[in-house]
């Protein structure tokens, strides 16, 4: 198993940039597939980012592609998710999951953090 804390989350104006960070532990993350995923309220948690623990490979969420960056730091068993030209509409919870294949569902990962929350303001 792996255990997965979000932080990073805050208040930021429209245009501006925020990193969010997932520590782990237990498992090493090389081990699996590493997701960020957003919920707003009242709507469906939706993939943004994730990359392989093991190799190079990434991919993210059309509403954020170009303007996020997904990465991680080994030795500190962290992924981060890099955000700029940040919207009022990437206002959400943030939340970290890891799993054993690449998916775009919630269904794929089977690990999860508790969240952070983002909040953009025009």
């Amino acid at each position: 198993q792996v255990q997965l804390v979000e932080s990073g989350g805050g208040l930021v104006q429209a245009g501006g940039s925020l990193r969010l960070s997932c520590s782990t532990s237990g498992r090493s993350f090389s081990r699996y597939v590493m997701g960020w995923f957003r919920q707003a309220p009242g709507k469906e948690r939706i993939f943004v980012a994730a990359l392989s623990g093991s190799g190079p490979y990434t991919t993210y969420g059309d509403s954020v592609r170009g303007r996020a960056t997904i990465s991680m730091n080994n030795a500190q068993n962290t992924v981060y998710l890099q955000m700029s030209s940040l919207k009022p509409e990437d206002t959400a919870v943030y939340y970290c999951a890891a799993g054993v294949a690449f998916g775009y569902s919630p269904e794929n990962y089977a690990y999860w953090g508790q969240g952070t929350q983002v909040t953009v303001s025009s």
